[in-house]
């Protein structure tokens, strides 16, 4: 084993095969990081991403976490259930057992958070320190996930906290962009939104996100002990501005532009779980909002920041919205004409 390898710092990330568990595995080995993750069938995982160190074992376990994160410096804690479902059951265990693993391995954590945090009171303008008043279920349980990591921050594990809007790019899973604005795997027809009228809201580019993430770990000595940070993202001011970039992308100035069957979601709402879990989180949609990134821009001057439409046409082209370029006759490379 080489001195240089012996040398790199090992990060653990849980989460890793989602949306920004695998945006931050990316940016840690490309910035040196010896990347590991906990997964229920890590040999089979494995195979399909030899990159990243799988360890066999379930972030509801807290032995399995915290032996998979002897010799860490750093836990991403990256992993929620998916969809809406299950917050009650798994989302604070979860968190309890990553505080365990760091106090154990003497790690950072950092964490992606939220805008659940708050309710309309605090609206429409968001820093770090507005008051947590939330109106659902998932909220409260996100100001109580965030409170044990402050708590836990005083007895001496550092954490970082970067809470960001509705995420969407290149892997980011379900999410209001792939499962509301668009179709997956087919072309777009229509744009539907979920907002009202001329309603701002707050999106969050998952590329632009775990690189804003990285930057802190990076400028971590400079951080208080519990440090807590708003990024703005994408603010689309009026709530057509996704649209707009939409209808660019797919170089149709006049795609329709629909609204989002709501008043079918609460109809079906009684039957369907995940409608119930969708129609809470409404009141994100019916009113503006926007956080201000006034204190990451003290630490690091600028926030990563792609512009719009590279960043929509990558989220499309992940989604399979988008033809695949085709390469004219006999400008194919030498290696594929052989």
């Amino acid at each position: 084993m080489t001195e240089d390898l012996i040398s790199r710092p090992t990060a653990l990330v849980l989460g890793a095969t989602g949306g920004i568990g695998g945006a931050m595995a990316a940016k840690l080995a490309g910035r040196g990081y010896r990347v590991r993750a906990l997964h229920r069938n890590a040999k089979a995982i494995a195979a399909r991403n030899p990159t990243i160190d799988w360890r066999q074992g379930d972030a509801m376990s807290r032995a399995d976490v915290v032996r998979t994160a002897e010799g860490v410096s750093l836990i991403v804690h990256a992993v929620n259930p998916p969809g809406y479902r299950d917050w009650a059951r798994l989302v604070l265990p979860m968190i309890d057992n990553t505080i365990a693993a760091a106090k154990a391995a003497g790690a950072r954590i950092v964490m992606p958070g939220t805008v659940y945090n708050f309710g309309p009171e605090s609206f429409p303008d968001l820093d770090e320190e507005s008051p947590q008043r939330p109106v659902t279920v998932k909220g409260k349980i996100r100001v109580a996930l965030e409170e044990r990591l402050e708590a836990a921050a005083t007895g001496g594990v550092l954490v970082i906290i970067v809470r960001a809007g509705d995420f969407f790019g290149p892997g980011a899973g379900n999410n209001w962009f792939a499962q509301g604005l668009v179709k997956p795997g087919a072309p777009v027809k229509a744009v539907t939104l979920p907002g009202a009228p001329g309603v701002g809201h707050q999106w969050a580019y998952l590329p632009d996100v775990a690189e804003t993430m990285m930057q802190l770990v990076e400028r971590a000595d400079r951080l208080p002990p519990f440090a807590r940070f708003h990024t703005e993202g994408v603010f689309d001011a009026d709530g057509l501005q996704l649209a707009e970039a939409i209808r660019r992308a797919v170089g149709q100035p006049r795609l329709p532009i629909r609204r989002f069957p709501w008043f079918f979601v609460r109809l079906a709402s009684p039957f369907v779980p995940l409608f119930r879990e969708v129609l809470e989180m409404r009141y994100l949609w019916q009113v503006p909002l926007r956080m201000s990134n006034r204190r990451l821009l003290e630490v690091l001057g600028a926030e990563p920041h792609t512009p719009l439409d590279l960043a929509v046409t990558e989220t499309l082209a992940s989604l399979g919205c988008l033809p695949k370029p085709k390469q004219a006759a006999g400008l194919l490379p030498e290696t594929a004409r052989a």
